[in-house]
């Protein structure tokens, strides 16, 4: 779990903290405050005396975070004499802290070297603040610069994703390919983006409980799935969620995102985004036929009652199926 001890749960409660004042901030110079809060509170997390690789993955990200932070201290410093440059400058910034291509480099190692909660923690809670702050620097000089970091992101995270074989890169990637969709969302209003983030928050960390709960690493440990048939639906429905395969959960935010960019007529936009889509589908396919059609001799054991909880948790990737049904109630 998570906030097993005392520590844990303090770097946790400022970690949650540094973001909430990078996103509230008056000025850049208070949430470049935030974001270094935040930074020095995820760096001890990401330690664990059980994984040999986990100082490994804290020093790439302390460096490519500190990076990040002290090239947005340096552009907010100049925004007086050079407006437009400024907000360029910053935006990149931002985009090498939120790990959206081409400044995506570091997280697939990074997520490699981490266990699965502190993976949950990274694909969802440490890319809030960064993207908060992308929507103060929009304008149309910069629009161009976000437009391009979606659709390649979108690209680079599908393509990236089909050579992988180890679940924590191809979470990484997937991760990279949503960050396509989110920065198109933060192009068009808040709620948008904001409502897609919480959808993708929750299906990706069930899907990440699942794995860690089954101690998962590679597509191949698939096939020995604890209580087979429960845990493997599991999986099967947050994948497909994750690829936005209707009548999903996860269709709902990216179908929002496609209207909103067809009614502006970027058409070039949406139409790499989507293609970008089917591709992540493909391996997510992949990964869940593995899932369900292997099967080990040799099962685990594990607490019944903890796998009905997470099947029930997994369950709400069904709730668009549920909407009609709802419409009806009404009348």
């Amino acid at each position: 779990m998570l906030l097993i001890n005392p520590s844990t749960l303090l770097f946790f409660s400022t970690l949650l903290t540094g973001a909430t004042i990078a996103i509230s901030s008056p000025s850049w110079f208070t949430s470049w405050i935030g974001l270094e809060l935040n930074l020095l509170s995820f760096i001890p997390l990401i330690f664990s005396k059980q994984n040999t690789f986990s100082s490994e993955a804290a020093l790439k990200y302390f460096l490519v975070q500190a990076m990040g932070s002290a090239i947005l201290l340096t552009a907010a410093s100049t925004l007086l004499i050079s407006t437009n440059a400024s907000k360029i400058i910053i935006m990149c910034a931002l985009l090498l802290k939120m790990g959206a291509a081409p400044l995506h480099f570091w997280l697939p190692p990074t997520m490699q070297g981490i266990s699965w909660s502190r993976c949950i923690i990274l694909m969802t809670i440490q890319k809030i603040a960064p993207m908060a702050l992308t929507t103060y620097t929009l304008s149309p000089s910069t629009l161009l610069i976000l437009s391009t970091a979606s659709m390649m992101s979108a690209i680079i995270g599908g393509v990236g994703g089909l050579n992988q074989t180890l679940l924590r890169k191809i979470m990484a990637y997937s991760s990279i390919s949503h960050m396509g969709w989110l920065l198109a969302a933060i192009s068009l209003n808040s709620s948008i983006w904001t409502n897609y983030l919480l959808i993708y928050s929750i299906i990706s960390a069930s899907l990440a409980i699942t794995m860690d709960q089954n101690q998962l690493y590679h597509i191949k440990q698939l096939m020995s799935l604890s209580y087979s048939q429960i845990s493997k639906i599991m999986v099967f429905l947050s994948l497909l969620s994750l690829g936005g395969l209707p009548p999903f959960l996860g269709f709902l935010p990216k179908l929002s995102v496609i209207k909103e960019l067809t009614n502006q007529a970027a058409i070039f936009w949406v139409s790499t985004l989507t293609m970008s889509a089917l591709i992540t589908l493909f391996f997510y396919t992949r990964i869940s036929i593995t899932a369900l059609t292997l099967k080990s001799p040799k099962m685990l054991t594990s607490n019944p009652l903890q796998i009905q909880s997470m099947a029930l948790f997994s369950l709400i990737n069904l709730t668009p199926i549920l909407y009609p049904l709802t419409l009806l109630i009404q009348f």
